[in-house]
Parts: C-alpha cells; structure tokens; sequence
C-alpha cells in the first residue's frame, strides 16, 4: 500500500507537469512549469526566479539522465514513477531539485519577509499554479499545523517533503494538489 500511495501522489504529480497533457514529459513541459512559478515573483526578483528556473532545469535533467530508458528524450508516466522514486527523492537530490524550488517560491511570495503566507496568498500562489482553491483551501487547512493562519516556511517544506517521501496515506502534505483519489 505505501508504494502505491507515492506512485499515487507521483502520478498526480505526473498530470500536473505534463502542461500540454500529450502524457508524456518533454524539457518543454519543465520549462513552462517553471514559468508558472517564476511568474509568482516580483518582475525585479530576479534571483529568486533564476533559483526556480535552475531548479527545474536540475529536475529535467535528473529524470532524463535517471528515467529515459527508451532514450527519446520523453518521460513517460511510468518512467517518471520509477525515476522520482529511484533519484528525485534520494537525498542526494532532493534538496537541489525540489526544496530549492520550494525555498525560492517562499522568498519570492514573502514579500513582507516574516517567514509565513497567509491562506489568502497560498491560494493565489496555488491558483496561478493550476490547482483549483476548493483544493488549495483544505489543504492550507491541513499545512498550518500550529493553526495560526499562517503557513510558515518550516510548515511549508514540511508539507513538500511529505507530498514527495511519506508513504502515509493520511500525511497532510498529500494533499498539496489536491485529493489523491483522483483517477491517474
């Protein structure tokens, strides 16, 4: 059952990347990934939207190196399953591909620098990212574990880590994109 709950959550993941839904993950389909999120940054905030760019560039190349076993410059569904599990997530990995994204997004959305988003600012940031605010609403719910309406940068990466390594059923962070038992 654990596995199939990552291979849920990668799948789901899987429909969130593939941007022009061929089922398939090409470096164009990163590329505008990153755009979307680079696009949450101020027009001036230039490092942190080169951190996120760089990031995604870093994912690419992991799951081109790591998962294109047919070699034709394509992820497929099930190589991208086999491939985060395998290397994304290894902790040689993670950090310099998923939490930099995680790290840059949260200093480009605190602009008043306290460390926190506000439930109104996670559901733009997630709406802007192509997940519906029915979705992003509960999910906030579940993430400000201190239930101060805040979502703090530990609360946030807290979350991150749980989408991407727990093999909970029930760990909050599941819900990041929404509920898992969409059909894959």
């Amino acid at each position: 059952m654990s596995e199939d709950v990552k291979a849920q959550k990668f799948s789901t993941l899987f429909r969130w990347f593939d941007q022009n839904g061929d089922g398939r993950l090409t470096h164009d389909d990163l590329h505008r990934m990153a755009e979307l999120f680079t696009g949450l940054a101020r027009e001036d905030d230039t490092a942190n939207a080169t951190a996120m760019r760089d990031a995604f560039e870093t994912w690419w190349q992991l799951l081109l190196t790591h998962g294109d076993a047919d070699k034709n410059g394509e992820i497929s569904r099930q190589e991208f399953i086999t491939v985060m599990e395998a290397q994304v997530t290894h902790p040689q990995h993670f950090e310099q591909a998923v939490l930099a994204i995680v790290d840059a997004l949260m200093r480009a959305l605190d602009t008043n620098q306290d460390g926190t988003l506000s439930q109104t600012e996670y559901v733009r940031m997630y709406d802007a990212l192509g997940v519906p605010p029915t979705h992003s609403e509960a999910a906030f719910r579940l993430l400000d574990r201190d239930n101060d309406g805040r979502l703090s940068h530990a609360e946030f990466r807290t979350a991150i880590t749980e989408f991407y390594l727990s093999t909970d059923p029930k760990a909050p962070g599941n819900q990041l994109l929404g509920p898992l038992d969409q059909p894959t």
